[in-house]
């Protein structure tokens, strides 16, 4: 049963008692973030997230030189909100070998700056776990200095299942190869309600849970997302955001929280929703930003947002803007119409007129330059 946010008093009675437990670093709750999803006054909603942004990590808007790989986008889980999964015999389907990546990141490396890999890809029918771990060690082997942010708790989740191995010893495997920190793609929404319905064959809410939670006991910095503007419900967002912030206040193993607004085009769900208006999205990350306490970084994805707007989500609680890339293939097939990539500076540019120093860092926050 949904708990349905009554406005039983005035918006400017609930919205200045929100705003007096912000100014005093009071945590909200999640009557108080229902609330805020109530309030239409986008610039103070800015201002209470801006605030609270300035007050965890100043100025500084990180930024990252990093190339995107998606090893393959032939699927099982087949999710209806996704463009990007396929069946093998498709004609869009594709694989890449072991020396096929190793050439892309050599192709990578032209780019003195770079500083890491994100791969993320299908959950392939037919590979082994071994092939990539193979992947992963030969990346280290080849190219020792950049560093490796991979597979997300989805992935992760059918590597235990196709290797019979557990979640852990998954990840030590993965860890002792040269992996340095999880994506945090496949959350979605955290709740099953949504995930028996838009992505019934890929991991549950508590096996997503259960990777995050043990990756960080293992010492494996993780981000965190949420896919939003589908069939949730404002108080689906909230849960969300709640049972990140609580596993948060357990491991503090979350590194950047990402808004991901759904792309429909191209999608099962084409003709069911629209893409989430630009009102949402800056009222989103505001919240977000409010209701995580305990996260030092919001990321505003520009690949999904595009950059203008992710500028714009500069100033409603973001402090990070993610990277290059390189190479953007999961969103764009779902229709974002952002770039592919884009030069460090271009972002650097970015963040600076928005008024910000630009802080270029690794896949684990370590600071590489302050400009």
């Amino acid at each position: 049963m949904f708990i349905v946010y009554k406005k039983v008093k005035s918006l400017t009675e609930v919205t200045k008692k929100i705003g007096d437990k912000i100014l005093k670093g009071e945590r909200l709750t999640k009557e108080d973030g229902l609330a805020l999803y109530d309030c239409d006054d986008l610039a103070w909603l800015g201002s209470m997230a801006d605030l609270v942004r300035y007050r965890i990590s100043g100025d500084y808007v990180y930024y990252n030189v990093n190339r995107h790989i998606n090893l393959t986008n032939i699927c099982t889980s087949r999710c209806s909100f996704c463009a990007f999964g396929c069946d093998e015999d498709s004609q869009q389907a594709y694989e890449m070998n072991q020396e096929r990546v190793l050439e892309v990141v050599k192709q990578a490396t032209a780019d003195p700056d770079l500083s890491g890999l994100h791969i993320v890809s299908g959950l392939h029918p037919t590979w082994p776990f071994e092939y990539y771990v193979n992947i992963i060690r030969a990346i280290k082997t080849n190219f020792p200095t950049l560093h490796l942010k991979g597979f997300t708790g989805v992935e992760i989740t059918h590597f235990a299942k196709i290797s019979g191995k557990s979640i852990r010893q998954v990840l030590q495997t993965l860890m002792d190869a040269g992996l340095e920190a999880l994506p945090g793609g496949g959350a979605e929404i955290l709740s099953d309600r949504i995930r028996q319905q838009l992505c019934p064959n890929k991991a549950t809410a508590s096996e997503w849970l259960e990777v995050a939670q043990t990756a960080h006991d293992l010492g494996i910095k993780t981000n965190a997302s949420m896919l939003y503007g589908h069939i949730e419900t404002i108080e689906e967002r909230i849960d969300h955001l709640l049972t990140l912030r609580k596993l948060q206040d357990k491991t503090g193993g979350f590194q950047t929280f990402i808004c991901f607004p759904f792309h429909p085009e191209h999608t099962e769900m084409a003709n069911m929703v629209q893409r989430t208006s630009v009102w949402d999205d800056l009222k989103t990350m505001a919240i977000s930003r409010l209701m995580l306490d305990n996260f030092r970084n919001i990321k505003a994805y520009w690949v999904m947002l595009t950059l203008p707007i992710a500028q714009l989500a500069l100033g409603f609680g973001a402090n990070d803007i993610d990277g290059t890339i390189q190479e953007e293939k999961i969103m764009h097939a779902a229709g974002a119409k952002s770039s592919t990539s884009l030069s460090k500076e271009t972002l650097i540019a970015t963040i600076r007129e928005a008024g910000r120093t630009p802080v270029e860092c690794d896949c684990n926050f370590n600071i590489v330059k302050v400009f």
